[in-house]
């Protein structure tokens, strides 16, 4: 009885769902500052990057959404596929909040295929009469990859650990299964637990991932969306720190997102590893996940936003839609440092080319003016620079701007609810090429190969956008630049 009471719900909280989309579909699409092939909400509130997993020829993309509202309640898994990581689809709704175990919101988590079937993993969140908040970790199985069945709670918050506890994510090394999750102490610090399984069902707690020698009270007070990246020369694990105080111009954003390399040991947790590398220095990128797809690579998926950061000043609420995902990149490990590159199946994205040059330039050049101004990709190669500075303008407040003598870039926008200019720095020794990507209102930059990121939000007239490069001293450059099809529907 109670198991059909719980499908019925889950049932009508789909099917209001799917309405909601049918009633504000109309508002959405006249946004201007709709995504051409970003992914985004049909409707309503998109965050965290869940359950990505290459399934049966297929990409799975799962994420936190919201349908009735633009804002963090209500909790959904959607869910999208693809054979290429361009072309997306919608499928039904993977998960609803429906169950006692997730009544107040299916949170974060990842997905593992496993004999032929399909597994999810996720926090199921739910809040008593007093607004207390409790943990469970679930999981849903799929035989298909479409249609998920609910097996309820696996293990709940251990001692020592408050019950802010959630977002696991899992992967397999030889026999055995391990599983990573966000948490915090009872001392209110952040942290993350490693746990072990022979069977996917059956999980033991290892212990906390840490260093012995370093002091974690600067790492603020709770860990979220966790990845463990086992790599051939050492681990990777992606984790996003609440709580961080800044520090000169690095942690600048409401909270972070970044990684630490070292050696997972498998049996006790301890982890020696190296000092907390940022992934991203932009202004919107955070909680990612990764998988490995059928080549081998490492697949990165951003949600491109942060959570309270000026959400309640986004234009695109009066749509009735909120946040996108980033593009898809490659993560590579390099001389001790995590690059990040966009996939080559997005190349597929390119129609005309609108520029090709080699130039030598030494003053003010608009390279791009006229055209379709709303998706664009560029390709720069800096053959040879002499001077102090140089500066990419990309529409009336978008600034890219590298500093030769303080071997710094920065990346500067008008911020959402003041109009007033704000700026993200990095360290950069020397530029030697960028890829650019711009849609209606997001703008990705990778330099040098990757070796930095910036993704942003970008809310400017369109009309405005051009490309113009002012160079203090010589630039010998070349540039390819294409305008980008329309992908999202």
């Amino acid at each position: 009885m109670e198991k059909e009471k719980n499908r019925s719900l889950d049932l009508q909280l789909k099917t209001q769902a799917m309405q909601e989309i049918l009633n504000k579909t109309k508002q959405v699409i006249q946004d201007p500052f709709r995504f051409h092939y970003h992914i985004m909400p049909p409707v309503g509130l998109l965050n965290d990057p869940n359950g990505f997993v290459y399934f049966k020829g297929f990409y799975h993309l799962f994420f936190q959404w919201n349908p009735f509202a633009t804002n963090h309640r209500n909790k959904f898994w959607a869910h999208m596929t693809s054979t290429n990581l361009v072309d997306w689809k919608w499928q039904s709704i993977a998960l609803a909040p429906s169950d006692w175990f997730d009544k107040d919101g299916c949170y974060s988590g990842s997905a593992i295929e496993n004999e032929g079937k399909l597994y999810l993993f996720y926090t199921g969140n739910v809040r008593d009469s007093s607004g207390d908040r409790k943990s469970y970790q679930c999981l849903a199985v799929s035989e298909d990859g479409i249609q998920f069945e609910k097996k309820g709670p696996l293990f709940t918050v251990p001692d020592g650990y408050t019950a802010h506890f959630r977002d696991p994510k899992v992967w397999k090394e030889k026999e055995q299964w391990y599983l990573v999750i966000g948490a915090q102490t009872n001392e209110l610090l952040g942290c993350a637990l490693l746990y072990h399984s022979p069977n996917l069902f059956d999980w033991e707690l290892v212990g906390e991932v840490r260093d012995p020698n370093i002091d974690y009270s600067d790492f603020g007070y709770m860990w979220e969306c966790p990845d463990l990246l086992p790599f051939k020369e050492q681990d990777a694990l992606l984790f996003s720190p609440q709580g961080m105080e800044p520090e000169e111009f690095r942690y600048q954003n409401i909270y972070q997102t970044g990684y630490i390399l070292g050696e997972l040991n498998r049996k006790n947790g301890c982890f020696i590893h190296q000092p907390f590398v940022e992934l991203d220095s932009g202004f919107d990128f955070y909680a990612p996940q990764t998988t490995i797809d059928q080549a081998g690579r490492r697949i990165l998926f951003g949600w491109m936003g942060l959570p309270e950061e000026s959400e309640a000043y986004h234009p695109t609420k009066a749509y009735h839609w909120i946040h996108a995902m980033t593009i898809p990149r490659e993560l590579i490990l390099r001389d001790n440092h995590l690059y990040q590159q966009p996939v080559k199946e997005l190349k597929q994205l390119r129609s005309n080319q609108i520029i090709d040059k080699h130039k030598t330039s030494s003053q003010d050049e608009v390279i791009y003016l006229t055209g379709n101004h709303e998706a664009m990709e560029f390709q720069f190669q800096v053959n040879r620079f002499q001077g102090d500075a140089i500066s990419f303008t990309f529409d009336k407040n978008t600034t890219l701007r590298f500093d030769a003598v303080e071997q710094m870039l920065t990346l500067t926008r008008a911020n959402f609810r003041t109009n007033q200019l704000e700026s993200r720095k990095t360290e950069l020794k020397s530029l030697t090429d960028l890829h650019i990507y711009l849609d209606t209102s997001s703008i990705e930059v990778f330099v040098n190969q990757g070796e930095k990121v910036f993704s942003a939000r970008l809310f400017e007239d369109l009309l405005t956008r051009q490309l113009t490069i002012k160079v203090t001293g010589t630039l010998q450059y070349d540039v390819s630049g294409w305008q980008l099809n329309k992908v999202m529907r």
